[in-house]
Formats: C-alpha cells, sequence, structure tokens
C-alpha cells in the first residue's frame, strides 16, 4: 500500500515475554516464568486485547496485521493463541488476508502445537534459527539444535504454514566468514519465503557484554563487513529481494506488519512493555506499556476489582459497559478511570516536526525509499524546505538516488546508513546554532548543548541505527528520534 489508510486500519503487536532460558545476546524484556506466572498475564493480557478492541471499534479501525513477538510466544499452548485470537475475532474487525504472525523457537514446538496456532488463524511464522552451527548455537544460549529446528521447520511445512520467515545472525564471537556463508546456504535450500539477517550487537546488560564487551563489534569490522557482503550477494542469486537494511524476502512476502512501523500505520502494543503509535484527535502519540511485571498485573486486576464492585452494587453503568469497564474519556486518552494508575510507563505527543523525522528515518530504511507526495500530504508541508539542502547533499554524495517523486538510498546509502542519517541531524544541529547566534542568541544555545548534551554528542559521534530486529513494536523497544529537545525547538 502506497499509502497508508492511518484512520481506517491498524496493527497489532502481542508481546509475550516468557522464554524457557534468556539467550546470552539477548537484552529485550523477556525472562524464564512458571506456568501460574503465565496464565496470570494471559488473563492480563485478554483484557487488554478487549480493551484496545474497543478502542479500534470507537476509532472506526480495522486490524491489517497482528504480529506476536517475545521473548517466545511458542512457550503457550495452542490453547493459550486460540484463547488470544478469539479475543481478537470477537472484538475487533480482522481485514479478510490480514497477515498474522507468530514468532518461534524450534525448541518449543510439537506438531499439535503448531496445528493450533494454524486453527488460531495464524498464517505466518517467524522461526529464530540464528544459525545452522552447534557450537554456534551453544555459544549463544540457544535452547534448541540444529536438528531441532530442521524437525520444527518440516513439522510447519507438513501442517501447510505457506510464509515462513527464518532468523540468522552473523558477526558471532569466534565466527568465520565461511561459517557465516554456510548458514545462509543451508537457509536457502530451504527455501523459506522471508530471511531475516542480522549482525550481533552486544548490549550492555547481557552475558555477552560481560564476557567480550562493545571493543570486540568494533575489533572485527572488517569481517562484519565481509560478512555484509556475502549476505547480499547470496540471497540476491537464490531470488530474495533486500527490502529493507536487514530483510529480504521472495516477491510478495515482505514482512506486512515490520513495513507498517517503517510506513507510519498505526499500531497498538498490548502486553508487558509493548509500544504503540496512535492517532487521536490531539495527535499521534507514541506510548509505551509498564515494563515492570507486577505493575502491569496490578494494573488490570484493580480494574477487574473495580468492575466487579460495582456490578455488585448495581451501580454498572451504561458507558461502562458499553465502553468495555472504561468510560468514554478515559478509553480516549489510553488510561483506565479518573483516579486509577494508568497502563501506559509513557506517553509522549509527537511535534509535526519528530514524526516528520521518523517519515524520513524510517522510511529510508526501505529500499523503496520514501514518498515525497505523500510527505507533503502527511504534513502539508512543501519538501524541498524541510529536508531539499540536504537530499541534494546526499545525492551528490552518492548516498541517495530519485526518480521522480520517490527518493532512496542507495546501495552504499544503506551500507553508511548511520552516516546519512547523521548529516540530517547535522544539518539541523548547524541551522540551530546559527540561527542563535545570528539572532544574539549564544546563551540559548549553549545552554541547550548543556541540557541535551548526551544526544549531541551522539550527532556529532554518528547515529545509531534504528533497532533492525524489535522495531516499534516490540517489547520494550520504544522508537524514537534523536535530539527530541531539537525538535521541538526546530519545530
Amino acid at each position: 500500500m502506497e499509502f497508508p489508510v492511518h484512520d481506517t486500519c491498524a496493527g497489532i503487536y502481542i508481546h509475550i515475554p516468557f522464554c524457557i532460558r534468556k539467550c546470552a545476546y539477548c537484552d529485550f524484556l523477556s525472562a524464564p516464568a512458571g506456568k501460574e506466572e503465565r496464565e496470570r498475564y494471559l488473563v492480563c493480557l485478554n483484557q487488554e486485547l478487549f480493551e484496545v478492541c474497543r478502542k479500534m471499534e470507537a476509532a472506526g479501525q480495522a486490524v491489517s496485521t497482528i504480529y506476536f513477538g517475545g521473548g517466545t510466544p511458542s512457550i503457550l499452548s495452542g490453547g493459550q493463541i486460540l484463547q488470544l485470537m478469539d479475543t481478537l475475532k470477537a472484538g475487533a474487525q480482522i481485514l479478510p488476508g490480514a497477515e498474522i504472525t507468530l514468532e518461534m523457537n524450534p525448541g518449543t514446538v510439537t506438531e499439535e502445537k503448531l496445528e493450533c496456532f494454524q486453527k488460531a488463524g495464524i498464517n505466518r511464522l517467524s522461526i529464530g534459527a540464528q544459525s545452522f552451527q552447534e557450537e554456534e548455537l551453544k555459544l549463544l544460549g540457544r535452547i534448541h539444535s540444529a536438528e531441532d529446528f530442521m524437525k520444527a521447520y518440516k513439522m510447519a511445512r507438513s501442517i501447510g504454514f505457506s510464509n515462513i520467515s527464518l532468523d540468522l545472525m552473523s558477526g558471532l564471537p569466534g565466527q568465520s566468514l565461511e561459517c557465516w556463508q554456510k548458514n545462509l546456504e543451508t537457509a536457502v535450500c530451504l527455501n523459506p519465503e522471508h530471511i531475516s539477517a542480522y549482525s550481533l550487537i552486544i548490549e550492555e546488560g547481557t552475558p555477552f557484554y560481560d564476557r567480550y564487551g562493545v571493543s570486540w563489534s568494533e575489533e572485527n569490522e572488517e569481517l562484519d563487513r565481509q560478512m555484509y557482503e556475502a549476505t547480499k550477494e547470496i540471497l540476491a542469486k537464490a531470488g530474495y529481494l533486500r527490502y529493507e537494511i536487514s530483510n529480504y524476502a521472495k516477491p510478495g512476502y515482505e514482512s506486512r506488519h515490520n513495513t507498517s512501523y517503517w510506513t507510519g500505520v498505526p499500531y497498538y502494543g498490548c502486553g508487558l512493555g509493548a509500544s504503540s503509535l496512535i492517532k487521536r484527535p490531539e495527535g499521534w502519540f507514541r506510548t509505551r506499556n509498564q515494563t515492570k511485571l507486577l505493575a502491569y498485573f496490578q494494573n488490570f486486576e484493580k480494574k477487574e476489582a473495580s468492575k466487579a464492585e460495582c456490578v455488585k452494587k448495581k451501580e454498572f453503568k451504561a458507558d461502562f459497559a458499553k465502553n468495555g469497564g472504561f468510560k468514554a474519556d478515559s478509553a480516549k486518552n489510553g488510561g483506565f478511570e479518573a483516579g486509577t494508575e494508568t497502563c501506559f510507563e509513557e506517553e509522549v505527543l509527537l511535534t509535526r516536526q519528530e514524526r516528520m523525522e521518523e517519515f524520513m528515518f524510517l522510511g529510508l530504511r526501505l529500499t523503496r525509499g520514501i514518498d515525497i507526495r505523500r510527505f507533503e500530504a502527511e504534513f502539508g508541508q512543501k519538501f524541498d524546505p524541510v529536508y531539499g539542502d540536504c537530499v541534494r547533499e546526499l545525492i551528490y554524495d552518492g548516498l541517495m538516488q530519485q526518480n521522480g517523486d520517490r527518493l532512496a538510498l542507495t546501495d552504499r546509502g544503506l551500507d553508511l546508513s548511520n552516516y546519512s542519517y547523521e548529516k540530517i541531524y547535522l544539518k539541523k544541529i548547524f541551522a540551530l546554532k546559527n540561527f542563535c547566534f545570528e539572532t544574539g542568541r549564544e546563551t540559548f544555545y549553549e545552554k541547550w548543548k548543556k541540557t541535551d548534551q548526551e544526544n549531541f554528542s551522539a550527532a556529532q559521534s554518528g547515529l545509531p541505527a534504528v533497532p533492525s530486529g524489535k522495531t516499534a513494536g516490540g517489547g520494550g523497544c520504544f522508537v524514537r528520534p534523536v535530539c527530541r529537545n531539537l525538535s521541538a525547538l526546530l519545530s
């Protein structure tokens, strides 16, 4: 869809924060949990899904995509996934042909469970293979073996899943170029519809960080670059189209849910730490749910107790029932009744400038790039005065190309995407500096630098890439532009 219909459709992300064992590289919001804790979580999650359905109904929105992420969603039983999907089917209008994805760990599935997933309406599996080498799987702390993966993949195919994505990870400690090429060739032989190929990023707070530190990646940049080039070459020869920095698909099998993140389609994040992009009468909001499990439980359990008390006293008002247990103004504001805690840990009204920046930096992750006409229609603003100079510089540098109204990064621009984004941000910083000094507001600029030094330094040294794995809807992954204060100042 070239111009997403913001007012009529939205995606839903459902976060399952549980896993059998935390992987050595993982910094996502996930952890092992017992049966009782999982069941308690699902009761609250069903309540949240019910409320989201009510909000979508009030907004006149249908569901275009659903994504179960984690953690390990496949740790749940088939019956539990059925229950969650039944809640959505009963409360929301799910578009015919909607893409419904479930992330799957090969070590957590059985034939019976896969059949239940299919019965529930799951039509796309995203399987975390990561590697086909036993030594690498052990290094990563994965619970599955290469044999487990092959068994699970064949089961999924025999049951009838015709849209399967594989996750692979390069740049592992001790991994050779030959081993990575072998992983890619094995994946190609399996003939999945989609392959996500990520380079390992060692995050603080993980066992990998304690073991290797961040310097390991920096010391192996050349090998990482060779693996990156091998990925493009091997997958292209096998007929996979690169449609995003780290994602490859057969024609027509691009991830529609993740593409919605990169193209600005609204989505509702449900579950612990899940993020949302919601359009309300007041504007566009990014929200993030509670990230503490007990607080998440208490929000919904307190609300359920309040509802039960209302029923007991026969004071269950019509508007309370009609809006699924919360008043209309509460629903509009994305929280609970006045006087109770909100499910959101964070809620930010995006400025117009921030939305324009997200349009650019998320849209340019896609190889098809962004459409200038859509930018102008979306923001009621001519494109050239905002980004024209930066675009011309990037085209001159060979990092961007223009075809009519469409702008996209070149192959070299995608390879140096951090630099491309940095150039646009630094342009804005220098514009602010020049404005301040030309208008005698040097102290204002120095004060801004001091109060936002962290963001200023980040922009000077090179911006980090927008997360390519758990993007905006992922558990705990809250996508927002760098230099927020600068955005407000220039809006």
